[in-house]
């Protein structure tokens, strides 16, 4: 669950570290490459080996609802084989209907359940009063014929969060559903990168005719508000969906977007609050029409704007994508941590920034690629072992850009790794920007020492833009005959806490237009592992928020702020 910062809060912070942290100290290597604490199994829950071998056990169970007298309290359970079966909490028993299979569920207020609990179930069963789950710890017993099957036990239970079995027992907050990968088949799709290509992202907003769902970390464009706006004026069924609290804040720019927005009547939601189901909402997609455009930067100037940031993106024409895609949205948008945009500003203040307005070349022409095959790979819950899968099955080439990699021992660059050592050619290609441009070298430093020690063909270089862009904000990679495109940061945060979206594209096509862009990066970053070169000063609306501190100081402070929420999480440009 995450802790919100207010954009005030921040600047106390930073004053007050500033005061202590000299200007020009670096900051600690361990702080920036440790894994952040992200413990999937809960350390005070404990689940028996009594567990038959058919499946019988204890599922789930929800003990402290976010309701008046706990109202929808609930425990699961998978019965694989009739017999008689009963459910104790050490001070009531409930019995089940005599030779009762399937899913069930026992709660003492089967109407205060949420849907989707009641549509998962193949039987309620309603419980006596006393039947009632204790928030500071309580012992279930499930038995068959008066053997015990299985049994939970846990210390405290979490407000808002119930407890899942899946493979490992932990908590996470309610309504939290990780999907699995999503093959939705072959397809016609436009690929193209930023700041090459602006245009692609806008033109498909502007073509609708439908809907636009449009999903984002923040949205701060101007030009996109236009689009929206338009569409909604000549019918089209338009919704947005952004996170609450980005790093660093929202800005007044986002603000007025979104107040804009509002105003002309399309519906605006923020995800996040107390209750969140992710840390963060960091993906950025919008499905139009029977279209699914999924990228790798922010609706803002400086993103999809073409302004500042390298970028990936494709728009893939696939009526089965779109729809996998609007489900994400859905399930995304209308959770109780969704908040609509106008009550969520109230009395709110928010962060000076200003405009990129950079103007770059266009060295790579958008391209229509038929696709093999798609994927939707969504985090959490499916993204990591997706992207480690795919790595671990390379038998040519994986190359990555990445603005940073979270850790040495992150699960994606050990799969790098140890596809190296079966002889697969693998570049990795990073950022160089003031922020992560210490740590990045250091990293590409040690993995470069480390192919070189096995003679492994493995090389990492930092990114030189030689004027052909900003940074690297992109986050993709070409595995063999394969492209992913898409939100996911190679750090734990991104792939076990947040909501990410990417999409992998099979076929010789899409690996060769990303692949091609990708060695135009790699030629130029040649020489002593890349360096900070065009990216040693920010503008625009990548520059520090106005009156927080001196940018030395920024990148000390930032990295305790991130410390401080269990984050490993780029700035986002």
């Amino acid at each position: 669950m995450r802790l919100h910062t207010a954009a005030c809060l921040v600047v106390l912070c930073l004053a007050s570290l500033a005061c202590v942290a000299p200007v020009g100290t670096a900051a600690s290597s361990d702080a920036l490459h440790a894994d952040p604490v992200v413990d999937y199994a809960a350390s005070n829950i404990s689940v028996s080996d009594d567990r038959t071998a058919d499946g019988s056990r204890i599922t789930g169970f929800l003990a402290n609802p976010v309701a008046d007298g706990d109202r929808g309290e609930y425990v699961s359970i998978m019965v694989a084989r009739g017999g008689n079966w009963t459910l104790s909490d050490g001070e009531a028993t409930v019995s089940l209907p005599t030779n009762t299979t399937g899913h069930v569920v026992v709660t003492a207020t089967p109407d205060a359940l949420a849907n989707d609990t009641v549509d998962a179930a193949g039987t309620t069963v309603s419980a006596p009063s006393s039947f009632a789950l204790a928030n500071g710890g309580e012992e279930l017993t499930l038995r068959r014929n008066g053997t015990v099957v299985d049994r939970a036990s846990y210390e405290t239970a979490p407000e808002g969060e119930d407890w899942r079995w899946n493979r490992t027992p932990r908590w996470r907050p309610v309504g939290l559903e990780p999907r699995t990968v999503v093959a939705t088949g072959s397809a016609t799709a436009e690929a193209f990168v930023l700041p090459d290509s602006p245009d692609v992202a806008l033109d498909t907003l502007r073509a609708a005719d439908d809907r636009i769902l449009l999903a984002g970390y923040t949205f701060a464009s101007p030009r996109v508000a236009d689009a929206l706006v338009a569409a909604a004026e000549r019918g089209v069924r338009v919704r947005v969906l952004v996170d609450d609290a980005p790093v660093g804040g929202t800005t007044t720019r986002q603000a007025r977007a979104l107040d804009r927005l509002t105003r002309a009547g399309v519906p605006v939601s923020v995800l996040g609050g107390e209750y969140a189901r992710y840390d963060y909402h960091h993906p950025k997609y919008a499905v139009v029409d029977g279209r699914a455009l999924v990228l790798t930067e922010n609706w803002k100037p400086s993103g999809v704007g073409g302004r500042s940031s390298r970028g990936w993106g494709v728009r893939v024409d696939s009526q089965a994508t779109a729809v996998e895609l609007a489900e994400v949205f859905r399930t995304d948008a209308d959770g109780r941590d969704a908040t609509t945009w106008s009550d969520y500003r109230r009395g709110r203040s928010f962060t000076q920034t200003n405009a990129s307005d950079a103007s770059y070349p266009t060295e790579f022409d958008p391209a229509t690629v038929d696709a093999d095959g798609v994927r939707l790979v969504t985090a959490p819950g499916n993204a990591e072992s997706a992207t480690v899968g795919l790595v671990d099955n390379a038998t040519e080439r994986v190359w990555v850009v990445q603005p940073t990699v979270g850790s040495r021992s992150h699960p994606f660059l050990r799969a790098a790794m140890r596809a190296a050592e079966r002889d697969v050619e693998v570049r990795i290609l990073l950022a160089g920007t003031w922020y992560v441009e210490e740590d990045n070298r250091r990293l590409a430093d040690w993995l470069n020492a480390w192919a070189d020690e096995g003679d492994h063909p493995l090389e990492a270089r930092l990114v030189t833009p030689d004027g052909r862009f900003e940074k690297i904000h992109a986050k993709g990679m070409v595995v063999d005959d394969a492209a992913v495109v898409g939100s996911v940061n190679w750090n734990n945060n991104s792939v076990r806490e947040n909501r990410e979206v990417a999409v992998v594209l099979d076929g010789t096509e899409p690996a060769s237009y990303y692949g091609d862009v990708f060695a135009a990066d790699w030629r130029a970053s040649a020489g002593d592992g890349g360096g900070v070169g065009d990216q040693g000063s920010l503008t625009g609306d990548d520059a520090v928020p106005l009156g927080l501190v001196a940018a030395a100081v920024l990148s000390v402070v930032f990295v305790a702020v991130v410390a401080k929420r269990k984050l490993e999480f780029e700035r986002e440009p």
